[in-house]
Parts: C-alpha cells; structure tokens; sequence
C-alpha cells in the first residue's frame, strides 16, 4: 500500500478517517492525499465580472486555508500528506484522482443513514463506494486499533464474487489479518440445503484458489436478510472489519436492485472495506 486518499469535509468522522489513514500509513510507509472538495458552482468558477471573481478566489481561498489548518494534526507527525483541492462537489471525481495518482485505497469516516434520505439521496459515503475501483474503506468512529485481526469476508460465493474475493486476498496478504468467509442462507426463494450450499462454495474456492483447502473454514448462518446475518456473525466472533464485494450501481438500478454492499456499509458500527465485483 503505497498511497492512501482520504476525502475531507471538516467533520468528526473525515477526522476518524484521516487519524485511520494515518495508522495506515504509518505501519505501511504510504502517503496520504487528503482530498478535499469545494462545493462551488461552473459559473462562479468562469464568470468574468471583475467583482464575481474576486468573491470566487476569496472563498477558495478561504477554504483552502481551512484545509490547511485541519490537517495540523499530531497523528500525521511523520505522515507525508498531499493535500489536494478540487472545485466541483462530484463525488465521481474522488474515484478519478484515485485512478491519476494511483491509490490504493479511500478512507471515508461516515455516520450512516437511513430512511428516505438514504433511498432518495444517500451519504456521500454511498456515492465514493458506487464509483470506486479501488477498496474503499468506511470508518464510523475514532479509531482505537486498526490491526483488523478478525475480518468477515461474506459473499454468495457465486461466479462474480471470485475477483473481489481474490482482491481481498491480496489486500490482507501481508497483514496479521484472519479472513473469515461467511455464507448467509436466507428464508424463501433463495434457501439452500447444506449440500447445495457446500457444493456452491466447493465450485467457488476450485475456481478462485484451485483446491479445496480452505472448504472447511467456512462458516454458514441463517437469518432473514444477508445484511442482519453479516452484522451478526460479526458480533459473535468479535469481528474487526467487514469487508463485501458491492456491484456499485448507479441511478436507477441501485434504486430498484439496492446493493447489500452498501446497505451494510450504512449500518455497521464496525469498520467496512468494500470491493469492486
């Protein structure tokens, strides 16, 4: 892990975020951006009235003394931060300086949400995940440890999910993390018996490891919804990290189909890292 994007609005939890990364960063010699946005319409930006302009490199520059000042932290004493400015609030743009300066991954603090606030408009957390390539990881609260020795991998281990699984593997390979692969069998339609559960889990771990040896580690669950399985399971085995693959759809088809990716995301108290299928 090379470099580290943390995006910066100037709340407690982008603090969380940052005091994360800067863990992160230190225990893996990386870099921080930190990433902040200025919520500024085209217009202002390439207005040429004489007065418009001024007004417009006040603030910005305003801002960008604000930013400053925020990153004056005792815990990046050693940190090498890049901070990184840009004028439109597009939440698309964080996965496209993720892309120019090839990160590895996105810190995001995040309080959640729920409701009609969340269906019809989302966090902005919701937003980096849908367009992120790269492992973007959520943080709810001040950080104590970010060892993440127990970490809850769940899936359908359907086809799809064998390239964020191997994503995943390779993001904790160097680490002390256990990567603990959860099955949650749901009521209805989508029930399956023990055998037709290891069977699709056997077909999974043939196609993304090419043996079986890790058949016997996989733990299975039942509950209603695979959201209120992972959150669960992660209890009882005293989880560090959640980690999910997520579609990252867009517009109309995330407001139909949803994404369980992200609806954990939203709920969990415990940190979670997402990857792109």
């Amino acid at each position: 892990m090379n470099k580290i994007i943390v995006p910066i609005d100037f709340s407690k939890h982008s603090d969380y975020a940052l005091e994360t990364a800067a863990i992160l960063a230190k225990r893996n010699n990386a870099e921080i951006l930190a990433l902040h946005m200025l919520e500024m319409a085209q217009n202002e930006l390439i207005d040429s009235d004489e007065e418009q302009e001024m007004q417009t490199v006040f603030f910005m520059k305003l801002a960008e003394k604000r930013f400053n000042e925020f990153l004056e932290k005792d815990y990046l004493q050693g940190v090498t931060v890049t901070p990184v400015v840009k004028h439109f609030k597009v939440f698309r743009e964080v996965s496209d300086v993720a892309k120019e300066h090839n990160a590895d991954l996105i810190v995001m603090g995040s309080h959640g949400s729920s409701g009609l606030t969340e269906i019809f408009v989302g966090s902005n957390t919701e937003k980096v995940v849908r367009y992120s390539d790269i492992p973007v990881l959520i943080v709810k609260q001040e950080p104590v440890d970010v060892k993440f020795e127990t970490v809850v991998f769940a899936c359908d281990f359907s086809e799809e999910m064998v390239q964020p699984y191997l994503k995943a593997c390779q993001f904790f390979e160097n680490s002390s993390s256990t990567l603990k692969l959860l099955y949650v069998n749901l009521p209805g339609a989508f029930f399956k018996s023990s055998t037709e559960m290891e069977a699709t889990v056997a077909n999974f771990l043939k196609k993304a490891d090419g043996n079986l040896d890790k058949l016997n580690d996989i733990h299975y669950i039942a509950d209603y919804t695979v959201e209120e399985g992972v959150l669960n399971f992660a209890n009882v085995v005293g989880g560090d990290l959640i980690a999910v693959p997520t579609h990252g759809r867009k517009g109309i088809s995330h407001f139909f189909s949803g994404s369980i990716g992200e609806d954990i995301a939203n709920h969990a108290t415990l940190p979670v890292i997402t990857f792109k299928i």
